[in-house]
């Protein structure tokens, strides 16, 4: 097995194990790029590396975990063992310090002042609705100015000139919690944006916690991650990142950015954002541009799915310790499925109860049996289907605190939430096993 340590030896992971597309035709970075990387995620093909981008000096990586074989190669595990590995290397317990060293492979190239140039990024316009070219796929990196923590996160950044982006901020993301927590919170504050990386920091960064994300990223190598200081800002960046741009947010300087694909499915609105002044761009030699589909699959499995299963997960097996979950990313992190051997007709409703209550995004909540492949959605349907009474089997919670965005749920996040027994009900009609046909190897069937 290829040990992971960068993006590079990250691809060469994928490849070895068949889940790499490289894609030699030209693409445009205009929605080319990204119809073609949606594409590919859909059919679960495997992550896109684009080698011949119209327009851009460097290739373009993306996909990097979009489904579970993915985020198996990249924790180092089988499928069936991910949401074991992620709350493990989420237990604060079992964190691995960083490793500060003095050079980096970003140190290969690099320009400030008059000759900085975003232009030079090869940033995709990826969906027809976005508001221009987003950077999706870096991890912003900061440093509590109070007790000098660091943090890994993501922030939409809208290119709006050769040394500025627009600066996307929730207001509960610790980059604003920091800047807010200084003498004076109107300031500049620094910021470095790491692209090009080891996957086990883009999960990490998926990650809303009150640790450094670099500890979970070390847990999920076993050893500490190296970091090197910023050229023109003091924060700890990771050393092995293809792409590093520095620079200075500024909060009272502010702009119109957006809108921007979002992962419910639907185009964000514009915000009134804080600017990024950009004051160095470096990187590696031969770089690998990396870059995220908004609004897709990348998105929801970094930030909904990885996360929060094993939050799901503790929380339905205090009722049933063999029960299984999954949040499909099809779901936009707002569905879970709940899969269990059911030897009492109350127990579904209970489970749904309990998944609901693990997290404020999770909405509809199906239960099934272990007959239905969780990760399957025409099995989902078919269970849908097949085993739902629809007066019987589905029950409402109404005026439950959901997320804000949900496009069902009023501005405060107030909405209705819905769960489902797709369990095979033998006491209201027996029918017997389900048609069942083994996989057969067609090659010999078709020479």
């Amino acid at each position: 097995m290829t040990e992971i340590h960068d993006l590079r030896s990250y691809i060469t992971a994928l490849e070895a194990a068949g889940q790499l597309a490289r894609v030699a035709q030209p693409v445009s970075l205009v929605h080319e790029l990204a119809d073609v990387a949606a594409s590919l995620a859909r059919n679960d093909v495997g992550a896109g590396m684009f080698e011949n981008v119209v327009d851009s000096p460097w290739p373009i990586f993306c996909g990097s975990v979009t489904s579970h074989r993915r985020a198996a190669v990249a924790l180092g595990c089988e499928s069936h063992e991910i949401i074991d590995v992620m709350e493990r290397v989420l237990d604060p317990a079992n964190g691995v310090a960083p490793v500060r060293v003095e050079g980096a492979a970003w140190h290969d190239n690099h320009v400030e002042g008059d000759q900085l140039d975003t232009a030079m990024l090869p940033i995709p316009t990826h969906s027809r609705g976005d508001g221009g070219a987003f950077i999706t796929g870096a991890l912003t990196v900061a440093k509590d100015p109070i007790t000098g923590r660091g943090n890994l996160g993501y922030n939409r950044m809208l290119r709006m000139g050769p040394n500025r982006f627009g600066f996307n901020v929730n207001e509960w993301r610790d980059v604003g919690t920091f800047w807010k927590s200084r003498e004076e919170p109107d300031a500049p504050f620094p910021v470095a944006l790491a692209i090009g990386l080891d996957p086990a920091l883009m999960i990490a960064g998926g990650v809303k916690t009150p640790v450094d994300e670099l500890f979970i990223a070390g847990a999920i190598r076993g050893k500490g991650i190296e970091v090197c200081r910023g050229r023109t800002i003091d924060v700890d960046i990771p050393a092995a990142a293809e792409i590093v741009v520095e620079g200075l947010l500024h909060p009272t300087v502010r702009a119109l950015e957006g809108p921007l694909a979002e992962f419910h499915g639907y185009h964000g609105e514009e915000w009134n954002s804080p600017t990024f002044e950009v004051t160095c761009i470096s990187w590696r030699n031969d770089p690998i541009y990396q870059t995220i589909i908004p609004g897709w699959y990348e998105h929801i499995y970094i930030g909904n799915v990885l996360p929060r299963e094993p939050l799901l997960r503790r929380f339905v097996r205090h009722l049933d310790s063999t029960a299984d979950v999954h949040i499909p990313p099809y779901g936009n992190g707002f569905m879970a499925i709940i899969q269990i051997d059911r030897d009492n007709p109350g127990t579904p409703k209970n489970l749904a109860m309990a998944a609901m209550a693990a997290h404020i995004n999770i909405r509809n909540v199906i239960v099934i049996d272990r007959d239905v492949d969780m990760y399957e959605p025409s099995e989902i349907q078919w269970a849908l289907t097949n085993r739902v009474h629809w007066t019987d089997d589905v029950f409402v919670a109404t005026h439950a605190q959901g997320h804000e965005m949900d496009p069902t749920a009023d501005q405060r996040g107030i909405s209705t939430k819905v769960g489902i027994d797709a369990t095979y009900k033998r006491e209201r009609r027996e029918y017997g096993d389900r048609v069942s046909y083994p996989p057969v190897d067609l090659a010999p069937y078709l020479h």
